[in-house]
């Protein structure tokens, strides 16, 4: 394995091989046997345009030779920073391709997490798009290029910059007539996508993934939501994120021969148009979206009678909102519940009502080990909280050159630390929140997942978020942010009263209450709590 990255170990990956667990196939592979089995099929819809499996597979072969062409060899670190639609699928599969190793960055990200991607990578290449609204990312390519010459490629779908490379001249539409390159096999056991790890406080890790576990990631997520040949996928949220791209997302569909209808956007009117229009089965989305969705109507607007599904993903989807998935939009909810570093959890479309509406599902896999661990790492009792950890044949075994991180994150024996306080009742899990997202009041811990769960029953309110706000003598308390219902407000004195009749601790209360229009969101759907406390501290010092 690519040097820098922990392997499984042999014996355990043997095991796996022998067992058909890891199957042998590139990424690239898996999607041209579905080709060959179903070559004309709808793969990819995007902006008016239909791809085929058979166009698919042929545009990425030759923009692998390509991308070859220009210098980029198996291992070489590629940043990809690319907004949904055709240009991310191709260049992703063509890189796959080459066994050149996708970093997958986000839209959002700007100089300091680019900076940070290409060092920590040793990226010799960076792709992106000319300009998307008013921030021009071949001005940030020069400056990073400049910063490290070792990035040697920058590659641009739209009008490059000198120095720089149109996508279009590498094969997507123009080299067609081109001679063959030959590209070598890449192994199935090596490091296919580098993913980000989650959280808005550090700078990012990076998570190796192989070909070998990461299609089996995408096959198991696939067949624990069900996904069929006539499933149609919606792609809302960054395709760059695990969650679209692999849990089961655009892999996941691609494993099983089903269509990824990629949104250009996620305007509510563009979402549910498409949803309409081209018969969609299932859509990825999350907690913000959903509460949006629910709240403008569109049941009544829109014809919803092919939708099977509704995904949830990034962070627990309140009970309350399960139950009026199903009851005004006729569809399933479905809790993904996960990490990009490899366990994922899902609920099942023929759960029982207590699992569907509260649960966060259960492994995707037989092969999943889990554990609940107490604060001395040491097993505690189903139905009591603590922190989740994991093992399992699509679980990493270590960060990319990260030693100090990897002391921090893994358990001896290859135990992941997912981070994540639950509860396990069986095979399934109950998230209550991160770890580090408890509010300390004089030592009593609040759980911040708890009490907003809470306050989301409340009629006035459309979104809520707990975050901690500095006390003198208690250290902390909780703050609501809440964003009301259209037309409606509340007052601190309302909210207190509301959860004083679900009878929980005083001490959990919340102290403050602040009304907004909108939450900071990440570009993955999150609210970002970190921004919120900013905001919270501002304007309480601004009172004085």
């Amino acid at each position: 394995m690519l040097e820098g990255c922990v392997p499984w170990p042999e014996a355990l990956a043997a095991r796996y091989r022998a067992d058909g667990v890891w199957e042998g196939l590139t990424i690239f592979e898996m999607v041209e046997r579905t080709a060959a089995r179903v070559p004309s099929k709808t793969a990819v819809v995007h902006d008016g345009r239909r791809v085929s499996y058979a166009e698919l597979v042929a545009n990425s072969a030759r923009l692998a030779e390509g991308l070859f062409g220009l210098g980029l060899r198996p291992l070489d670190r590629v940043v990809m920073q690319l907004p949904n639609g055709l240009d991310f699928v191709f260049v992703y599969l063509a890189l796959c391709r080459i066994g050149a190793i996708p970093v997958m960055a986000l839209r959002a990200h700007r100089h300091a997490e680019v900076r940070h991607f290409v060092r920590a990578s040793c990226a010799v290449g960076y792709v992106i798009a000319d300009r998307l609204g008013n921030f021009d990312y071949r001005t940030l390519a020069e400056e990073v290029q400049a910063e490290f010459p070792a990035l040697r490629h920058v590659v641009v779908a739209g009008e490059p910059l000198p120095g720089q490379v149109a996508l279009q001249t590498l094969g997507v539409e123009s080299a067609a007539g081109s001679p063959a390159l030959t590209i070598p096999r890449p192994d199935p056991g090596e490091v296919a996508t580098m993913l980000l790890s989650g959280g808005t406080t550090s700078m990012s890790k990076l998570i190796p993934r192989t070909h070998d576990d990461y299609v089996l990631n995408a096959r198991l997520c696939a067949q624990a939501a069900g996904f069929r040949e006539d499933t149609v996928l919606m792609a809302v949220l960054p395709l760059g994120h695990n969650y679209n791209l692999a849990s089961p997302g655009l892999l996941g569909a691609f494993y099983c021969g089903a269509t990824a209808v990629v949104a250009g956007s996620t305007d509510t009117e563009h979402v549910f148009d498409l949803i309409q229009r081209e018969r969609v089965t299932v859509v990825a989305a999350a907690v913000p979206l959903i509460s949006n969705w629910l709240n403008a109507g569109v049941a009544a607007r829109f014809d919803l009678g092919s939708l099977e599904i509704v995904q949830n993903g990034g962070a627990r989807l309140p009970p309350e909102l399960r139950g009026r998935l199903r009851s005004e939009f006729g569809c399933i909810p479905q809790e993904v519940y996960g990490t990009a570093e490899g366990l994922i959890n899902m609920t099942r479309r023929d759960d029982d009502d207590e699992a569907l509406m509260h649960s966060s599902g259960a492994p995707v896999s037989e092969l999943d080990e889990i554990k609940v661990v107490g604060d001395d790492d040491r097993e505690v009792a189903d139905g009591e909280p603590g922190e989740l950890v994991t093992r399992g044949p699509y679980t990493i075994r270590g960060y990319y050159q990260a030693p100090e991180k990897n002391a921090e994150s893994f358990m001896a024996g290859g135990w992941y630390r997912m981070g994540d306080i639950v509860r396990r009742r069986g095979r399934y899990v109950y998230a209550e929140g991160r770890r580090k997202d408890l509010i300390n009041r004089g030592g009593e811990k609040i759980n911040c997942d708890e009490v907003e769960s809470l306050i989301f029953a409340h009629p006035k309110v459309k979104v809520v978020a707990l975050v901690a706000m500095a006390d003198p003598v208690f250290g902390e308390k909780a703050c609501a942010c809440v964003v009301p219902q259209p037309g409606e407000s509340l007052t601190l004195e309302e909210l207190v009263a509301f959860l004083r009749q679900q009878r929980i601790a005083s001490f959990k209360l919340p102290e403050r209450l602040e009304l907004m229009t909108e939450f900071p969101i990440s570009s993955v759907g999150k609210i970002l709590k970190r921004r919120l406390r900013e905001i919270v501290e501002g304007r309480i010092t601004a009172e004085g």
